[in-house]
């Protein structure tokens, strides 16, 4: 009998065959405020907000505001999903197990690799967003500006790339105490520069001397007043974009302290304490720059890959260079936390039987998932290297090849959370709302946005305009992903086939048993 069928599932008590079972991670490490902050890493608001607000403000104008809440209203409706699925099955795989256990064991595997490719392909983009802001700000440091040039250099670009993922590695790698620690510190700091920059900018509007001074008016936070369904469809792919990654805090649940409850409330805590964030920041930089396409207006297309910094000199004088060190600070932390989920989704499929075994395998030194980790860094290392000597605009394209794979595996996970449940909504108001109607609307509102993201990007002008055959490499990307996976999939289903019978993990437990564990 094998391992999993031998240690018998405590936290459901479940029969062996089939049940979820520890997987040798450290228990009760994380808690809550620990979890959030992890969460807000892996989030990285200090570079997701700088680069997606200028694109934004040329689409719909000063209905930034709005524009935020609506795509935040899909994420929070996929985080209720989340957290009724974790406080049932708090498993280290999180959309893998679930999706395993709702769906079966194919959908489930899927579920795991949308979750897995997603992630890669977001610590390759995370590592060269750290190499560029490393140069930018020893440029503003030293005043040299041919500083900021070295970047552009390839062989130093990737060279540097690796030595950060080697880092992030090494520090995830040990025990989840180091990452916490490390992230309350970059946390902190990146949060408070950011409170600090839009309080200023603020104070700067209203003290007569801004760029271009837009009164407060709660108008902006209207969601009806964007009337333009682009400009709403623009809403949603922003909220891909600057709320993705709080789901690392159902990847710790293993380790967190009171795993049925503490993840799904780091996860409702930490969306809502990033929108409110974004929030305060959209204001500040529309009533001190505007929304036109002056110099310093956030329509600018010049500015727009990094308004934070082309807004922090005029906002914040000779601290300008703070601005710098906090996107950097909040690339390189959310390097090191996103390798969390991919590491734990890869440990549990190992450890299930869905991969081969050595994914499985822990540190008996820091019970963290040791082998996941470094294949997750190889792997991104390897991707982010090959992609940059092809072209930049490919390693572009497949960054927004990851908002289709989020909307993928979210989806998936928010129809696992009404599909599990579908026998106890009507038991309670509370299931109503939180087992049926919050994921069904979020899980509908992916699953659009990925076919229409998906039907988009078959024009070669989504995306850099690389195309084969008149097809889009963003479209071609996205189909090849997920054909690599079924082709994983099949090859591992003949090598590994227990899992894929159900013999290791089953489908959802007897009804009894669920009314006996309530």
């Amino acid at each position: 009998m094998s391992e999993q069928n031998r240690d018998a599932d405590v936290m459901t008590g479940e029969p062996l065959t089939g049940g979820l079972s520890k997987k040798g991670l450290s228990a009760g490490t994380i808690g809550l405020i620990g979890a959030v902050v992890i969460g807000i890493s892996c989030i990285a608001p200090a570079y997701t907000f700088t680069a997606a607000i200028g694109p934004t403000a040329s689409v719909v104008g000063q209905q930034i505001p709005a524009i935020i809440l609506i795509g935040f209203i899909p994420m929070l409706l996929v985080a209720f999903g989340y957290r009724e699925l974790n406080n049932r099955m708090p498993d280290a795989g999180t959309s893998f197990t679930w999706a395993s256990r709702a769906f079966g064991p194919w959908v489930g595997w899927m579920a795991g690799w949308g979750l897995i490719v997603a992630t890669i392909l977001v610590l390759s983009n995370l590592a060269g967003v750290a190499v560029d802001f490393l140069f930018l700000l020893i440029a503003q440091i030293t005043g040299n500006e041919g500083i900021a040039d070295l970047a552009a250099v390839t062989w130093i670009n990737i060279v540097v790339c690796l030595l950060f993922v080697l880092g992030a590695t090494y520090i995830s790698y040990r025990d989840m105490q180091t990452t916490q620690k490390l992230q309350y510190v970059l946390v902190t700091f990146q949060v408070a520069v950011l409170l600090f920059f839009a309080v200023a900018a603020i104070f700067q509007a209203l003290s007569g001397q801004a760029f271009d001074f837009m009164p407060f008016d709660w108008s902006w936070f209207n969601p009806f007043a964007v009337t333009s369904f682009g400009a709403v469809a623009a809403g949603l792919s922003l909220s891909i974009f600057i709320f993705w990654g709080w789901d690392v805090t159902l990847t710790m649940n293993e380790e967190t302290k009171d795993p049925e409850r503490t993840p799904g409330r780091a996860a409702t805590l930490t969306v809502l304490t990033i929108v409110s964030l974004y929030l305060l920041l959209a204001v500040a930089m529309i009533m001190f720059a505007g929304v036109g396409t002056g110099e310093l207006g956030l329509g600018n297309e010049d500015i727009q890959t990094n308004v934070f910094f082309f807004l922090s000199g005029p906002i914040l004088g000779p601290l300008a260079f703070l601005v710098s060190l906090a996107v950097l600070t909040s690339s390189a932390s959310s390097l090191q936390s996103t390798f969390v989920g991919p590491a734990r989704t890869l440990l549990s499929m190992g450890h299930y039987g869905a991969l081969p075994p050595a994914f499985a395998k822990v540190s008996p030194r820091f019970f963290t998932p040791g082998f996941a980790t470094i294949v997750s860094a190889i792997v991104a290392s390897v991707f982010y290297a090959v992609m940059r000597v092809v072209s930049e605009d490919t390693l572009w394209d497949t960054i927004l090849t990851l908002g289709m794979m989020i909307c993928f595996y979210y989806g998936i996970t928010a129809f696992a959370c009404v599909w599990y449940f579908r026998k106890q909504w009507f038991d309670s108001v509370r299931n109503v709302f939180f087992t049926f109607l919050f994921p069904l609307v979020g899980g509908v509102i992916l699953a659009v946005l990925f076919f229409t993201t998906l039907i988009d990007s078959m024009d070669p002008a989504y995306g850099s305009g690389s195309q084969i055959g008149g097809v889009g490499i963003v479209f071609i990307l996205g189909m090849l992903i997920i054909v690599v996976g079924v082709v994983i999939m099949v090859w591992q289903a003949i090598k590994r086939p227990a899992f894929f019978r159900g013999e290791t993990l089953g489908m959802d437990a007897p009804e009894s048993l669920r009314r006996k564990r309530r």
